[in-house]
């Protein structure tokens, strides 16, 4: 398993075992939003910042390549599915681990909605994915999500500590999960998981303190990192949010300070 350790370290700081990944492959699912309109602006100002890895679609690499200014991991996503389908929580496989590899992913992702109609092509393909990050030693990020009729609160606990678990039995190596609010209940979801846990942003927050506590929580819980996109890449300051985040992530840094280094 030499490669998978190797390539993992791309994406997760080797000191801290933590990550801050930046997902920005937004422009499929709803097109050129508020601060990915230019994407290699947009991901300079992030990896300014501190990020360890960024996540977007194989049809925009070029704009993560780093020609200049320091290194970032980065994630290939390998699903997708668009606002406009008459099922948006649809997702299907777009890209291949192989392709992957010859763009120079460090890793790749794929996104799962359970409790979808589609939810069982979801799982085949997030079980062939695993496989064929085993074959070609390629970390793989599960996006675990419970989006569907049946599914009535995607933040309750024993959704999501079920979401994240099967992305783990199914193969993935870091699992991207929605924060359920408390530490307590956040627990509860990273005990259960057996890979590193990361969360997921959401929906642009209010304010900076709001996200800045539920970082604080996610960590407290035993979190390995973040996973945040439109709380980083639509804030007025990318890179110093990005920054702000980074330090809690890898210093341990309170909330109180975080916002110090937000204000400059």
């Amino acid at each position: 398993m030499i490669g998978k350790k190797i390539r993992i370290e791309r994406i997760i700081d080797r000191n801290s075992r933590r990550t801050v990944i930046i997902p920005m492959d937004h422009g499929v699912t709803v097109g050129p939003i508020e601060g990915l309109t230019d994407m290699r602006d947009a991901v300079s100002k992030v990896v300014a910042g501190g990020a360890n890895a960024i996540l977007m679609h194989k049809g925009v690499v070029r704009a993560g390549h780093r020609g200049a200014g320091r290194d970032v991991g980065l994630i290939i996503h390998l699903s997708a599915g668009t606002s406009l389908s008459p099922d948006p929580n649809a997702k299907e496989l777009i890209c291949t681990v192989e392709e992957a590899i010859t763009l120079g992913a460090d890793a790749v992702s794929v996104h799962i909605n359970l409790g979808a109609p589609t939810d069982k092509e979801m799982l085949r393909q997030l079980g062939y994915v695993s496989s064929q990050c085993a074959t070609w030693q390629m970390p793989l990020v599960a996006m675990m999500y419970t989006r569907g009729q049946k599914i009535k609160d995607e933040f309750d606990v024993n959704n999501v500590k079920h979401a994240a678990r099967v992305g783990a039995e199914l193969g993935a190596d870091i699992v991207k999960v929605p924060y359920t609010g408390s530490v307590d209940s956040f627990t509860e979801v990273v005990q259960g998981c057996p890979v590193p846990v990361v969360i997921a942003g959401g929906p642009k927050m209010d304010s900076d303190e709001d996200i800045f506590k539920m970082v604080e929580g996610a960590l407290k819980a035993g979190a390995a990192g973040l996973s945040i996109g439109r709380n980083a890449f639509q804030h007025k300051n990318p890179e110093k949010i990005v920054g702000a985040l980074c330090k809690m992530v890898h210093e341990g840094v309170s909330i109180e300070e975080a916002v110090k280094i937000l204000q400059g």
